[in-house]
């Protein structure tokens, strides 16, 4: 019976936490999402005293005796209608003074989110059907470069979000680092995040977009500062020139397909900008936004096929023989 209770307590605290701690509002790792977690725990427990007190009130009115047959002369009872109206009216004040301080603990944690902070690194974030476009702005030209659907920020940093969507709502949602922040066309949004410690924090567009919504997923990859300066140095650099014979047929079935019409290979004359930047798509964990893990297995059927993995993605299947869908797969893969 005890490991019974066991399991069953295990069960409904993940069900709490979203099953998973890898995306949950419940295992905060920034200071937004402290707040908003903070927010949501007082909330609880309040309202769970409410309740409580509330059932006591219930159970002690359906288990007091009352008189079997009451004299229809007894006069009222004037100190106890008194005493029944003073503890209405407490209810009532308690209702009103509960609701005021959710609201005020709600406004100000809000207002606080909305307040600019000191940052120094700014990402301007574009949403698409069904993916998110990554630019890392700087000063200088040369400093900045385009990735997709992985954000590498440094931990312990405040780092500002722009976003912008050039076809319809989308919402950036990390639970572990902040609150929801909506992409309207036709408007710029931000949204500031830092995360407390290294880590790799899942996120996904948390409102409907199309029929390709739940598979909008991005990941934060929180590092190092050493190490995300090695990243963002690394991304820097155009991509690796294919060493082996293979690898340069891969690079030439790229250039000469449809491939090259609608992304970028850096050092390359592969400039489309319709799809992702896949100048070092290998170094990403996964592909579609988070369909499917990055692997010669799956970027090669993803390649062949995307429609069967995404239906009504915007990638077309490119027709190619199994050498050359096998040689552009590795040398894509070869760009780290």
């Amino acid at each position: 019976m005890r490991g019974l209770a066991a399991r069953g307590y295990l069960v409904a605290v993940l069900s709490l936490s979203s099953c998973s701690p890898l995306q949950s509002a419940l295992a905060p790792e920034g200071d937004t999402a402290d707040a908003i977690a903070w927010l949501f725990w007082f909330f609880t427990i309040v309202c769970a005293v409410v309740w409580l007190i509330v059932m006591v009130l219930l159970w002690i009115s359906l288990t007091r005796k009352r008189p079997d047959s009451p004299d229809p002369q007894l006069k009222p009872d004037r100190s106890r209608e008194r005493r029944i109206g003073i503890v209405i009216a407490g209810g009532i004040g308690a209702t009103v003074v509960i609701l005021a301080v959710f609201t005020g603990a709600s406004f100000f944690s809000n207002k606080s989110f909305a307040e600019p902070r000191p940052h120094g690194l700014t990402i301007k974030i574009t949403g698409h059907q069904w993916w998110w476009q990554l630019n890392y702005e700087a000063h200088q030209a040369d400093q900045t470069f385009e990735t997709a659907n992985e954000i590498h920020i440094p931990a312990g940093q405040a780092v500002r979000l722009d976003f912008e969507s050039p076809d319809v709502i989308h919402s950036f949602w990390v639970p572990n680092l902040a609150g929801k922040q909506d992409l309207i066309p036709g408007r710029f949004t931000e949204l500031t995040i830092r995360a407390d410690k290294a880590g790799i924090y899942r996120g996904q567009c948390a409102e409907y977009c199309g029929i390709q919504h739940a598979h909008m997923a991005m990941y934060v990859v929180a590092q190092e500062p050493q190490d995300y300066a090695a990243w963002r140095a690394q991304q820097l650099k155009p991509a690796v020139v294919p060493k082996s014979a293979e690898l340069r047929r891969g690079q030439q079935v790229f250039i000469s397909n449809a491939c090259a019409l609608c992304h970028t290979i850096g050092g390359t004359s592969a400039g489309g900008h319709v799809g992702p930047d896949l100048t070092h798509f290998g170094s990403r964990m996964t592909i579609a936004a988070g369909t499917a893990r990055n692997s010669f297995g799956n970027l090669t059927g993803w390649i062949a096929d995307p429609q069967h993995i995404k239906p009504y993605t915007r990638m077309p299947a490119v027709a190619l023989s199994g050498p050359d869908l096998i040689a552009v797969s590795h040398y894509l893969e070869s760009l780290k």
